[in-house]
Formats: structure tokens, sequence, C-alpha cells
């Protein structure tokens, strides 16, 4: 074989890998948009409400402590907040059970639904609240699709893992704090530089909450998310292409990490989604 055959069969090869990484990326990027425009998705969040000690009111009332979308019965029932444990009792005629609500720091936590509505109880820094969603809200109809940079393998990264189990303190945009647990950290090096972030364990994955110096300009400034599968053989794939948006950018209700100062990185990371709307 010729020294011009062998070079083109390997430029065909690394030709068809690129391709198949832009079809793999395309196809995340599709299934992030379905996921936030499906139903009871994060376009669909519409409150929040932090309970106080004692009942409650719930319904379309707007003086009420937990006012649902005007859509729903003005009085939807009470919910009772005692000794940090939740309780819903429905208004008469609302075809809902009298319940505990256990929040969603539980796996299977309660869920009620009422026609297109639905809410349920947060639990955040042993203070507890009531979420809504209302899958005719504006945002979701109003969704005009997501921005990002084009995709770049050279920021598929290989990182290295360093064992280290410890507790990470995140300030959140709604002025609590969330205690989440690390397995360690991963560093990486980009163009000659060395830098260091550090995830928590959210179920099977590695979870970064990140800043860099693309924030307020292209990204979104208060932060960006990113996922990657956990440490195998003492690595970590980094994936910036698929560093997204947290949900603070598509509600007022959602109550987002901010980043750990050790995850604001002195770089600018081009790629992955780029801020929605007039979010900056």
């Amino acid at each position: 074989m010729s020294l011009k055959l062998a070079a083109l069969i390997v430029m065909a090869g690394v030709a068809t890998a690129q391709t198949a990484y832009q079809r793999e990326i395309a196809q995340w990027r599709a299934d992030r948009e379905t996921k936030l425009k499906a139903e009871n998705g994060w376009l669909t969040v519409v409150g929040l409400n932090w309970l106080r000690e004692g009942e409650n009111r719930v319904g379309s009332d707007p003086n009420f402590e937990v006012p649902l979308p005007a859509s729903a019965p003005q009085r939807v029932g009470t919910i009772t907040l005692t000794n940090g444990k939740v309780h819903f009792k429905p208004a008469s005629g609302i075809p809902l059970k009298e319940t505990d609500l256990k929040p969603d720091t539980a796996p299977d936590y309660d869920k009620l639904s009422l026609g297109r509505l639905m809410f349920y109880a947060i639990e955040r820094e042993n203070k507890f609240a009531i979420r809504v969603k209302d899958n005719d809200s504006e945002a979701r109809k109003t969704f005009t699709g997501l921005r990002w940079y084009p995709v770049d393998a050279s920021w598929k990264i290989k990182a290295k893992f360093i064992p280290s189990p410890h507790s990470v303190t995140f300030d959140t945009e709604v002025g609590v704090k969330e205690k989440d647990e690390s397995p360690g950290y991963v560093t990486f090096v980009r163009r000659g530089q060395e830098y260091r972030l550090e995830p928590v364990k959210e179920d099977d994955e590695l979870f970064f909450v990140i800043r860099d110096q693309t924030s307020g300009k292209t990204t979104y400034a208060a932060s960006r998310f990113l996922y990657s599968a956990l440490p195998k053989n003492g690595f970590v794939e980094l994936d910036f292409n698929k560093a997204e948006n947290p949900p603070c950018v598509f509600t007022d209700f959602a109550t987002c990490p901010l980043p750990p100062p050790q995850n604001r990185m002195k770089l600018a990371v081009t790629a992955g989604e780029q801020t929605y709307g007039n979010h900056r």
C-alpha cells in the first residue's frame, strides 16, 4: 500500500469519526429540547412559594399563601406545615386526596395533579416550599429553541480524577444553601494551563456547576451545568459541547445552585449551550 493511499484511509477514518460525533451531539441537543418542551418540564414551572409554619391556603386566589394559576379553582385546599411535616387537605369538591406530602428530597416524593396543573413540596436547607407547574404556561407556549456554539471535538476532554470524598456547599439563586457530597475532583489541561473542577454525585453521574469567561457574555452569567459519567480507570470524560443552561434560565421559580469558587474558571469555554432569551 502506498503512503498516499494509507494517508487517505486514515483521513477517511478521522472524517467518519467526526461525522459520528457531530450526529451524537446533534441528537443529544435535540433530546434536551424535547425534555424542556415536555409536559411538566422546566418550561412549565410557574410558582415557588415558601411555606410558613401552620396553615397555608392553596388556590387561584392571589391573596393565598400558595397561589395557583387562574385556571385553578379559587380554593383548592390547605397545606399545613408542622415541625417539618407537610400535610395537604383538599377543599370540598376538589378531586384530590388528603395526604402527607413527601418533599422532593425523597426519591418517591408526592405530586398532586389538578387538570393541567401540578404542585408538590420541595425542601431546601430545612425550609419547605410548594413548586407549581402549568402545562399551559406562557414560557412553554413561546419557547423559541436553544442556541449553541458550533460543535468542537477539542472540547471533549479526558480529565484525570483524584479521589477525595468531601462535602460541597452551594449558594443558590434563591438565597438558601445546598449541601451535596463529592467523590473528589478532576484536572485537565487546556492550551498549556491546568484547570481543576469539583463535581458532586447526582444519581449515577457526576454533576458540575461551572462558570467561565463566556459567562454574562454569550452564556448565562450565573452558571452552566455539565454532567459526566462516573470515573473509569482514573479518568472522567468532560464533554463541554454538552454544557447546558440551568433551569433558572427558563423559570424564575427554580433553586439553582451557584458555582463554588473552585469551579469559576479563568477560561473561555466556547462550547455548549448559549444563553436563552434576554438572560445574561
